[in-house]
């Protein structure tokens, strides 16, 4: 979805939209020069809007908190990369690297 129909979708103005993208807390994909956001934008765009609203967070709340977040979706990018090594091991191999995981 283009802009207008984001800001619409979550009621708020251009202005509040071009400054959640300067501070990167979210990052549009470009077509043309065109931002285009998708429906995790939108999800996203939410989470600001209760971090900045009802919580109270500031600016600098709100970027640790979407720092934290990145690092939490790439970290469960990276697990599931893991798990998926860990299912093309041989039975025995699985087994090991499980039982060393259940001893944490």
């Amino acid at each position: 979805m283009k802009d207008t129909e984001f800001c619409s979708n979550l009621e708020i103005e251009i202005a509040v939209l071009d400054f959640w993208v300067e501070h990167r807390w979210l990052i549009p994909e470009e077509e043309n020069g065109i931002r285009i956001f998708h429906e995790a934008d939108l999800a996203r765009a939410r989470l600001i809007q209760d971090l900045v609203g009802p919580m109270g967070v500031n600016v600098d709340g709100v970027d640790v908190a979407m720092r934290l977040l990145d690092q939490i979706h790439g970290l469960r990018g990276r697990l599931a990369t893991l798990l998926d090594a860990i299912r093309t091991q041989d039975q025995d191999t699985q087994r090991r690297i499980l039982a060393l995981i259940d001893k944490e």
